[in-house]
């Protein structure tokens, strides 16, 4: 999802069986090699080397909170070093302090927006993954026309 527009812009499909992080890279795969990548936000979940080595092939800033039990890596590599440098901030700032500091809280609109993709119903009608793909790249852009029309502004009163 870009976090200016709120638009999703990629989709994967998993398997219950599947998990998500392994995805990324594929992910970040459908958006153009010419479009400038800020910031990739995830879960603990995508503290992996696949998923840092996407991200830095990208030239993007990793937004990755490292695992509970999280030790340094091996700096063989740049996303090593990437990584390492995260771990090494979450510690000197503590775990929230860094990610208020990063603006990890972003990730929260990109939750929201999947919920708003699940009240469009929480299964897929067709049974060809062809159909399940097509059925839900509608269903996405859907939201994003919505979300072209704008969203509204809340002041507080008083």
């Amino acid at each position: 999802m870009d976090a200016q527009t709120g638009d999703v812009r990629a989709v994967e499909f998993t398997s219950s069986r599947q998990g998500d992080s392994p995805m990324l890279p594929d992910l970040l795969a459908q958006l153009p090699q010419d479009e400038e990548i800020g910031s990739v936000t995830a879960d603990g979940a995508y503290d992996t080397r696949r998923c840092h080595g996407a991200i830095v092939e990208r030239g993007a800033e990793a937004r990755i909170p490292i695992r509970r039990n999280g030790r340094a890596w091996k700096e063989d590599c740049p996303a090593a070093r990437v990584r390492n440098d995260i771990l090494h901030e979450t510690r000197r700032l503590g775990r929230a302090n860094w990610k208020r500091s990063v603006g990890y809280h972003v990730r929260s609109r990109v939750e929201a927006r999947m919920n708003c993709l699940k009240a469009f119903g929480e299964r897929i009608a067709s049974r060809d993954p062809d159909r399940q793909t097509a059925e839900i790249q509608i269903r996405i852009a859907i939201m994003n026309k919505y979300n072209a029309l704008g969203t509204a502004e809340i002041t507080a009163a008083g």
